[in-house]
């Protein structure tokens, strides 16, 4: 059922509203009692507090993925019956949430389903299982998972270009409306079983990335949760997918965005920050980015194994009886294992290529050494999965045609399904274990192999081992797969350089028998202590830390489309009504207004070689007004705001951040600190030209009292790398200078101590009181981190205040300020300040009065 609520989405991407079949009744929220509760209302779907009540009290975790841990078979009577695939990670993963969490899954079944058993099916899963199943058109289904999925995420996030028709094809948009309609089924789905004020959302991979948009679109302070199974690209790589700003958004509506490695979470990190200008800071250990008010957390923890699982798997006779054939198959060899997915990321033909150039440099291995090949089936389709199966099966041929003999096969290849104690029998009695995928999200074969080489006293038995000799195994890892960083003991190659994966079997098979014990030991003291469970428990923990602060926070959504997102502020920050402000300007008579030019009432950046000419005619009618004192507090130098500013006789200036000030147009300028001298500009500046030199994009801006070194447009990795040093190098050598280092965005300043637009607010204030002018009325506007000063004084400033005053510190943008107003942008702003001076104008023309303004100039 297509909510009210998305169809903006929708339309987005598709130019109008997909077909998904005949509309279905919603199924009953999943409880702890049977019974239908109340359906959700979708005319309350866009409000910030559209949270629907929640009746559940118990914790629940709403686990969602591209495909149920189900296993579906048909009899022959045509009935379905269904049992849980114990091999599925969102089964496994259960295990670490603790028997106190309810778990509700929802995804696709691998069997389609015909359109009239859909509703009987899904009672059934959901009664039996707590499962709901997604019914995707096959159709839609296939454009979304073998289109969109497996020809260009899947390719893309495995560092393979389309740089032809054959790798992958052009990106084509009706596969990406495709995918964006079945997030937009799978968001459904949660909706009709989410409790939203208690339960937890946790997403799974790629095929799931816009769904967060969806989710956080409907229920603003959903608990939510997304992990991605597979590596994540250089930005490089990423930055050609056409809509990748779409994805990173939908991402970012995630409150916790977990990766396999370090790796992976940094490619991501840099992708945000060069396509989106996020930055991100790590606090405590823990990794945060700010986007729009709200702390997006990443994680990075490897998932684990099911030890259990395989140690059940292990004390089956099957498996014994299996490992005792296997010892009599390969007695007297030492078995190589290789366990793969038949596809092009895997190796596999690098693998058995290392295999032939060992055997043909190392002749006394041929007929003791043995290269299994397991080959999954591969699980997508097309041209370059048959291109690997033809390699594969030519390439072990041509091997076992120039080294076998009767009775010995060099490599043994099976392409054939395995049940899952064969495979372990194995692992069981494979001396090494070779891992040579050229690009992997994480692969868990060598954890599965490390717990199996471990084995029971039954295997020790069959396999004539004494059951008290400590174990031992090897590891040969391809650096590119995502378990690398955490098997410290495995060798790791260069799955590329054939001579070095030779050497690197070589060595595992030379190596002493007590280094291979002690690396088994140490593999083996890490896998069991990390296994899914440890994973799963470790990602609910971070989540429920993300989430803790949803409900203290004032949440709405803005923008459209895969563009939407969430503000979350303070409770008491809140958009500056015009009406307001200007009721309170005409009731006040003792007003000081502090304005921030750049980026305030002029877009940060702009290229301008004058003011903006409405902006000067508003500020003259404000000075006009007797009742004001207004002042333009600036970063930019003296010169150039007397030139902007010449016709604004009344209105005060503060250049260079205040260490420059003129109360108005008679007086001269005067200095708000003193300093007895710029020697420091002699050490400072050359330091400064250095990192010029070296860093192409990067300015240094020479003031009269500050040197800004300026790199907005460099590359932004290495610009904010250098600022991060200069800044060390330039506090290091002004250690004994009264200046002050600051970095800010996309600059490094030093300037004297002391000086911050703070004091310009701080001397108006006590200005006027002096004069006997207690403000009623304050009104201050900034839109960066040095206007935050100004915000500071004037919030704390009520003793220089009339008991009565009314203070408006606003910023721009909706972002965490220490002001309790904002206001968009700079037209906003504008458009509030003709209000005032319109008000002020008609003022004049009803009770003319002797300015204020003259009284204090003249009483100097």
């Amino acid at each position: 059922m297509v909510s009210r609520s998305y169809s903006n989405l929708l339309d987005l991407v598709s130019g109008g509203s997909p077909t998904f079949g005949r509309e279905r009744k919603r199924l009953p929220r999943v409880a702890t009692v049977t019974g239908v509760l109340s359906e959700l209302d979708d005319e309350n779907s866009n409000s910030a507090g559209s949270d629907a009540p929640s009746s559940i009290s118990q914790d629940r975790m709403i686990i969602v993925g591209n495909q149920l841990p189900l296993r579906a078979h048909r009899s022959d009577n045509g009935q379905w019956s269904f049992s849980w695939d114990d091999d599925s990670l969102l089964l496994q993963l259960k295990d670490g949430l603790g028997e106190d969490i309810e778990v509700i899954y929802i995804g696709c079944l691998k069997e389609e389903i015909d359109l009239s058993e859909q509703d009987d099916v899904a009672q059934t899963l959901l009664e039996t299982y707590k499962c709901v199943p997604a019914f995707i058109p096959p159709d839609l289904f296939s454009k979304f998972y073998h289109g969109f999925c497996k020809q260009h995420l899947w390719p893309l996030f495995h560092y393979m270009l389309p740089l032809s028709p054959d790798l992958g094809g052009r990106f084509d948009r009706s596969l990406w409306q495709a995918y964006v309609s079945v997030n937009k089924i799978f968001a459904d789905k949660v909706m009709e079983v989410i409790s939203p004020d208690d339960d937890f959302v946790w997403v799974h991979d790629y095929h799931l990335m816009v769904l967060p948009t969806f989710l956080r679109k409907r229920f603003n302070r959903v608990k939510l949760g997304f992990f991605l199974h597979s590596p994540f690209p250089s930005s490089e790589i990423y930055r050609t997918l056409p809509v990748r700003d779409e994805l990173l958004r939908a991402l970012l509506n995630s409150d916790l965005i977990g990766f396999h490695t370090f790796d992976y979470a940094r490619h991501f990190l840099s992708c945000c920050g060069r396509m989106l200008g996020l930055s991100y800071q790590s606090k405590r250990g823990y990794i945060g980015l700010e986007y729009y008010g709200r702390t997006v957390s990443i994680k990075i923890l490897p998932v684990g194994i099911h030890i259990g699982q395989l140690q059940s798997v292990l004390d089956l006779p099957e498996t014994e009886s299996k490992v005792a054939e296997l010892r009599d198959q390969f007695r007297g060899r030492t078995v190589l294992l290789g366990v793969d997915d038949m596809d092009i990321f895997k190796g596999i033909s690098l693998k058995l290529l290392a295999m032939e150039q060992l055997l043909t440099q190392h002749p006394d291995k041929r007929g003791k050494v043995v290269l299994v090949q397991i080959a999954n089936p591969a699980r997508g389709r097309g041209k370059d999965v048959q291109e690997v199966q033809c390699e594969t099966t030519a390439t072990v041929s041509r091997i076992n045609e120039t080294f076998g003999r009767q009775g010995y096969k060099p490599v043994v290849l099976i392409d054939t399904p395995l049940q899952f104690y064969e495979r372990i029998a194995y692992y069981v009695i494979a001396e090494c274990c070779l891992v040579t995928a050229v690009r992997d999200g994480m692969n868990l074969i060598p954890y599965e192999y490390i717990i199996c080489r471990q084995g029971n006293d039954k295997l020790d038995v069959t396999l004539g081992l004494n059951t008290l000799t400590p174990k031992k195994s090897m590891l040969v890892v391809s650096e590119f797969v995502g378990c690398s960083p955490s098997l410290s003991g495995a060798i790791r190659v260069n799955p590329w350089n054939i001579d070095s994966v030779a050497e690197a079997m070589e060595s595992a098979l030379i190596v002493s028998e007590a280094e291979k014990q002690l690396r088994h030991e140490k593999h083996y003291r890490y896998v069991s202590t990390h296994d899914v469970a440890y994973w799963a428990r470790s990602f609910l923990q971070d989540l429920e830390r993300a989430c803790r602060d949803h409900l203290r926070r004032r949440c709405w959504g803005i923008g459209f489309g895969l563009g939407f997102r969430v503000i979350a502020l303070d409770p008491n920050f809140r958009k500056l009504s015009v009406d307001h402000i200007v009721s309170a300007y005409k009731r006040t008579k003792s007003r000081a207004i502090l304005l921030d030019y750049d980026g305030a009432m002029m877009l940060r950046g702009s290229i301008c070689i004058s003011a903006n000419t409405e902006v000067v005619e508003t500020l003259k009618s404000l000075c006009r007004d007797p009742k004001n004192v207004v002042f333009i507090v600036s970063g930019k130098d003296r010169k150039t705001l007397k030139e902007w500013f010449s016709s604004c006789e009344k209105l005060g200036i503060a250049a260079e951040h205040g260490y420059f000030l003129r109360p108005n147009h008679e007086v001269d300028w005067e200095t708000c600190v003193s300093v007895p001298d710029f020697d420091w500009k002699q050490i400072a500046e050359p330091v400064m030209q250095l990192y010029t030199e070296t860093t192409d994009g990067s300015t240094i801006e020479t003031k009269e009292s500050a040197l800004v070194w300026n790199y907005q447009f460099a590359d932004p990795d290495f610009g904010s790398c250098q600022a991060k040093e200069l800044l060390d190098h330039l506090e290091s050598v002004l250690a004994n200078d009264p200046v002050s280092v600051k970095s800010g965005q996309h600059i490094v300043e030093v300037k004297p101590q002391g000086v911050n637009k703070g004091i310009i607010a701080e001397y108006l204030l006590s200005t006027m009181r002096q004069k006997g002018m207690l403000p009623d009325f304050v009104l201050c506007i900034g839109d960066d981190r040095s206007d935050e000063d100004m915000f500071e004084v004037i919030m704390s400033a009520r003793a220089s205040l009339s008991p009565v005053a009314e203070v408006f510190a606003c910023t721009v943008g909706q972002k965490p300020s220490k002001a309790k107003y904002y206001l968009e942008d700079t037209t906003e702003i504008l458009r509030m300040l003709q209000g005032l001076a319109n008000a002020s104008e008609q003022a004049a023309r009803i009770f003319p009065q002797v300015s204020q303004l003259a009284v204090m100039s003249d009483s100097k």
